[in-house]
């Protein structure tokens, strides 16, 4: 096997497994620029799943090759409604950020696996029939060398998912929305005094990292696992979270991290088909992600320097 198929079997693969976690790493720069710290990232794709999958099985006859995407879209309402319990808690009763995230993440896989019991008699899900096709992206797919790497046998999601990014990088950046987040999360009296709302802006943050993180779940189900249990989303959150730091609260950067991370469980699956990896055992593969994760959850990788008013609730008037 030579090195371009190698290649043609791990990119589009690490691309595939990246989209999830592009989409919640960039919920979480906006919930974490505007000041409030998303450990409930991991919940919030919980429910992405959940709604997406049992959204998918109840109305797949009623809109056919539609389902999938109307999915996504209440995944990412649900995902939004479900995050305003964090933020009602950390920003209107000023509650510990990390402590309302962990709760999050409790309560969405104890309430997810309770509605499964109720609904399906069982601790999971039934398999969806409609999910995304993969798809050849016309003339970038044409491109010698690089189109059968990147744009060739992907799913729409994948592709979304990274030009998203750059959507979110230029919103953040270069727009008065985003000059406003970043001034609530860096230092919100000054904005305060400048006439900034820092609860509104830091509720529209929240819910929005909500939406994206609904919609990570949701992709990651009707993708990949196909169906919701208590494993569809393991660590997935947290690697999101990671790839958030890891990119230094950047979307871009927090979008490269998701790739990393993505080429590493990428890795766990397809590894026993790459020459070089097939000594390799298994389990060691299987850890590399979650290595990786608390790798750059601990800062060893880089230093990372995080808003400066990341955690601390606002006060109206106190410094």
């Amino acid at each position: 096997m030579g090195v371009f198929e190698i290649l043609q079997i791990i990119i589009p693969s690490a691309i595939f497994f990246a989209a999830p976690l592009i989409f919640t790493a960039l919920g979480g720069v906006f919930s974490e620029r505007s000041g409030v710290v998303n450990i409930g990232l991991e919940g919030l794709m919980v429910i992405g799943a959940f709604t997406g999958v049992v959204f998918n099985l109840t109305f797949a006859e009623q809109f056919g090759e539609l389902t999938p995407w109307l999915a996504l879209l209440v995944a990412m309402i649900v995902g939004a409604v479900f995050s305003l319990l964090h933020a009602v808690a950390s920003i209107s009763f000023r509650a510990d950020q990390v402590v309302s995230g962990v709760a999050i993440n409790f309560l969405a896989i104890g309430l997810s696996l309770f509605l499964v019991k109720k609904m399906y008699g069982k601790g999971q899900t039934d398999q969806i029939q409609i999910g995304f096709d993969k798809i050849d992206i016309p003339v970038l797919s044409d491109i010698p060398i690089i189109g059968p790497l990147l744009f060739e046998n992907g799913y729409i999601p994948s592709y979304i998912a990274i030009a998203l990014a750059f959507v979110v990088w230029y919103v953040i950046f270069k727009t008065p929305f985003g000059l406003r987040l970043r001034s609530v999360g860096e230092h919100p009296m000054a904005a305060d005094t400048m006439g900034i709302n820092v609860a509104r802006m830091r509720y529209i943050a929240v819910m929005l990292s909500g939406a994206l993180a609904g919609i990570g779940g949701a992709v990651y189900a009707t993708i990949i696992s196909r169906d919701f249990s208590h494993a569809t989303i393991s660590g997935h959150g947290f690697m999101a979270l990671a790839a958030m730091i890891f990119g230094k609260w950047h979307p871009l950067g927090a979008m490269g991290a998701a790739l990393f991370f993505g080429f590493a469980q990428s890795l766990s699956i397809v590894g026993q088909t790459i020459p070089f990896l097939k000594e390799v055992p298994t389990v060691y593969l299987l850890i590399a992600p979650y290595v990786l994760t608390i790798l750059a959850l601990t800062g060893f990788i880089g230093r990372a320097d995080a808003p400066k008013a990341l955690g601390t609730p606002y006060i109206k008037g106190k410094r």
